[in-house]
């Protein structure tokens, strides 16, 4: 294993997991940066990245530069002679690195992005990887440049997802171990210049977007497969729901199920009782839903929220 000074940027729980097995294969790094604290809850106390609480625990130097000083704190700090970093490796760090912070380290910057690129460029491939349905995934191990997911391919790895149910944060942690396995792989053979990077075909590239609360609602006029994939994709971020009774009602968990004969011609939206749990008629076949959350209350199962719920059988669901 070659000695390599490694400056780590990461925040959200993928980054936790690359960092957490770079570590436990030697890679320590000797600084790991991650976005501030953010206040959260109804007490807006001040939460820390899973990056950073990791870092903690191994007794790990952190910074936690503002967006908007990221670069003078770069320049100013990464660059200095005691740090000398020989690489950056950047695992879904949530802000863009500009070129001349890039270039800080000798052997450049590495990003580990859970998509087979140049498909799903951006910021959420494995929430798009769901709710397409795709029957397959993977991960790159690239170098950065300055353009969002662009720079050249040194390596990749891809993941079956045949017949899976995989929720958001299953895929995700999955990727995130496999991308971790391929770094440490690809970390000694590219300081040594065994590997060659490879210039992505643009003229394939697929990009994704941020997804808001705005993206979890649902339309009862679309197949209950998307919309199961949707539960999927959407959890726990931004969350797939509806509205009832003039209250938010999240899906939590959901599958899809054949519409029984009494209610071939009922309209989308329908809700029926099915199996002391209850349905709702989509476009093609029903979305049996098997736990949920009511605004103001806690996840409770299907059957648990019907017991006090009963006159949400028989209403119409609509999208508007």
């Amino acid at each position: 294993m070659p000695n390599v000074k490694i400056i780590f940027f990461g925040t959200s729980e993928f980054g936790s997991v690359v960092l957490g097995k770079l570590v436990q294969a030697g890679y320590k790094p000797v600084l790991v940066v991650t976005t501030p604290d953010k206040p959260a809850g109804r007490n807006l106390k001040l939460i820390s990245s899973p990056v950073k609480i990791l870092a903690e625990q191994y007794s790990l130097p952190v910074a936690q530069p503002e967006k908007l000083g990221l670069a003078k704190f770069c320049k100013s700090n990464l660059a200095k002679p005691s740090l000398e970093p020989d690489l950056f490796v950047v695992a879904s760090y949530g802000e863009i690195l500009p070129k001349e912070v890039l270039d800080i380290p000798k052997k450049g910057t590495l990003n580990v992005h859970p998509s087979l690129l140049p498909k799903y460029r951006g910021p959420s491939p494995v929430h798009t990887a769901i709710l397409n349905g795709d029957k397959s995934t993977g991960v790159t191990i690239m170098l950065l440049d300055e353009k969002m997911d662009h720079g050249p391919i040194l390596a990749n790895s891809k993941l079956e997802i045949l017949n899976s149910k995989f929720t958001f944060p299953e895929l995700r942690d999955k990727l995130a171990e496999l991308g971790a396995d391929l770094l440490i792989k690809t970390i000694p053979e590219w300081v040594a210049g065994s590997i060659k990077a490879a210039a992505q075909d643009d003229s394939k590239a697929a990009y994704t977007k941020i997804f808001a609360k705005e993206d979890g609602k649902i339309d009862w006029n679309e197949p209950a497969e998307h919309i199961e994939r949707q539960v999927r994709a959407f959890a726990p971020w931004p969350g797939t729901w509806t509205l009832w009774d003039k209250k938010l009602l999240k899906v939590l968990k959901a599958r899809v199920i054949t519409i029984p004969g009494e209610y071939q011609h009922a309209k989308p939206g329908t809700i029926f009782s099915f199996e002391s749990q209850f349905a709702i008629i989509t476009k093609e076949q029903a979305l049996l839903v098997e736990e949920v959350q009511l605004e103001g209350k806690k996840p409770m199962s299907s059957k648990e929220f019907l017991l006090g719920h009963k006159a949400i059988i028989g209403a119409i669901l609509s999208f508007a």
